[in-house]
């Protein structure tokens, strides 16, 4: 039997990563300055327009694609149902983005970066081991998506 975390305890640890990968560097995994938001500050809807690489998607895309997954996350937890998405759909269909569409896109991902706040404010248990691995999956799977955009920036300048 493996010893038992206190929920408030993984609660807290899941802010604080959060926050690094979305707000505020603590530290943790990211340099100052390279959170989520603060680099998609620095990101003009011509840049978010530019497909990274030969074949892939443009930055906008990666956005959209990660508050996608944020809100998938967040509808399967809070109705325990498990409906099959169109993971490739925001590929094949964002490209080229205007300023008012870029903004748009980064207020979703505010939304959903909030939403997943709050399950995880509602949540007073961790029933089990796969609901604790997507909680840090969500964190990685972001900070994949984050490395790839700042990747990309440093091609593009």
């Amino acid at each position: 039997m493996y010893p038992s975390i206190q929920t408030e305890h993984f609660t807290q640890a899941l802010y604080l990563l959060l926050d690094e990968t979305f707000d505020n560097v603590h530290g943790l995994y990211l340099d100052k300055g390279t959170s989520m938001f603060e680099t998609l500050a620095t990101i003009s809807a011509a840049k978010a327009s530019i497909p990274v690489g030969g074949k892939c998607a443009t930055l906008a895309a990666q956005v959209k694609h990660v508050a996608f997954y944020l809100d998938v996350l967040e509808y399967t937890v809070r109705t325990q149902q498990y409906d099959q998405q169109d993971w490739d759909k925001i590929w094949r269909e964002t490209g080229a983005v205007l300023p008012e569409e870029w903004e748009a896109i980064k207020t979703s991902l505010r939304e959903s970066y909030d939403r997943i706040k709050a399950l995880i404010a509602d949540t007073a248990v961790w029933p089990s081991e796969q609901h604790i691995g997507g909680a840090i999956a969500m964190i990685t799977h972001t900070a994949y998506h984050l490395g790839e955009i700042r990747q990309a920036l440093c091609t593009l300048k």
